[in-house]
């Protein structure tokens, strides 16, 4: 199925670099990815990583560096799966790519009692899975498509549901150290990543074809981000900015910060006062001269 070309329109070129600039920023920001590294883009046939494959390519003609792409899906097993799809799209866009086939979805079905959610251990397995495939084909990077509000939204479950200042960082070594996980989408909202997605109809896949619901606690924060940003624009953003201006001292964790070493500075043995410094700031300036001419 060939891709649909970008709409000759200012909003849709405005979309489009902003995407591009601000993957290209992030993956400088945090040294996403090196010369002659190999990225594998793990593939779920949604929107995001849909988008981040489409970006990553167009990026990778330009990048001031070299390296090679591998677009890796999870055929999971899950009933009606379309498992054509991807395979006929990465052909068409000329992308190395791999399809792993494993069927967790019996085993989720199976664990996980009737009514409850499937998606955590399912994630947990897919992960598993990707990870070492990762580990044994050479990969440098695994590149996710998680956004800004992901972001966001995980640091909330963790504020709300877990008692931890935690949320998805831009590069992470996974937990065995043997793989380092990017997101280049993270500076980037899903807002413009689903309008960047409607634009290039690519070929979605839906996520609920094992039956089960997103998590509802995350549905929850994300209303509820929704609703601040309607009422006060551009505070996601602010938040997000937050995350990355983290102030330890000013937090309570004794792990990251030496409270119990914090102590007032040893006064000098010479206890003569002397003149006090003048500012240099021209404000304070005027009122240090009015102070001392009065």
């Amino acid at each position: 199925m060939p891709l649909t070309p970008l709409p000759d329109s200012v909003n849709a070129r405005k979309l489009h670099r902003r995407l591009k600039r601000q993957v290209g920023q992030a993956i400088a920001d945090y040294e996403m990815i090196r010369d002659g590294e190999r990225v594998m883009v793990c593939m779920s046939g949604g929107k995001d990583s849909h988008a981040l494959l489409d970006i990553l390519l167009e990026l990778q003609r330009r990048a001031p560096v070299r390296f090679e792409l591998v677009a890796v899906n999870m055929d999971q097993k899950q009933p009606d799966f379309p498992e054509h799809i991807l395979p006929d799209y990465f052909r068409e866009r000329g992308v190395d790519w791999h399809i792993i086939e494993q069927d967790t979805y019996s085993v989720v079905t199976r664990v996980v009692p009737e009514g409850k959610t499937m998606c955590g251990l399912c994630s947990r397995m897919r992960r598993g899975a990707l990870y070492a495939w990762a580990a044994e084909n050479g990969i440098d990077k695994i590149a996710l498509g998680h956004h800004r509000d992901d972001i966001l939204e995980t640091f909330f479950l963790n504020l709300f549901h877990g008692g931890r200042l935690k949320a998805m960082p831009p590069k992470l070594r996974s937990d065995d150290g043997r793989n380092v996980l990017i997101r280049p989408l993270a500076y980037a909202s899903e807002r413009d990543i689903a309008k960047y997605a409607h634009l290039r109809d690519f070929p979605i896949i839906p996520c609920n074809l094992c039956g089960s619901q997103e998590n509802l606690q995350r549905q929850n924060i994300k209303g509820m981000l929704a609703d601040w940003e309607r009422e006060h624009p551009g505070r996601t953003e602010t938040m997000f900015s937050a995350l990355q201006n983290v102030a330890p001292s000013q937090l309570a964790d004794r792990e990251l910060f030496d409270f119990a070493g914090l102590e007032a500075d040893t006064p000098d043995t010479d206890t003569t006062v002397g003149p006090a410094a003048a500012p240099t700031d021209p404000i304070a300036l005027r009122w240090f001269d009015r102070a001392r001419l009065s």
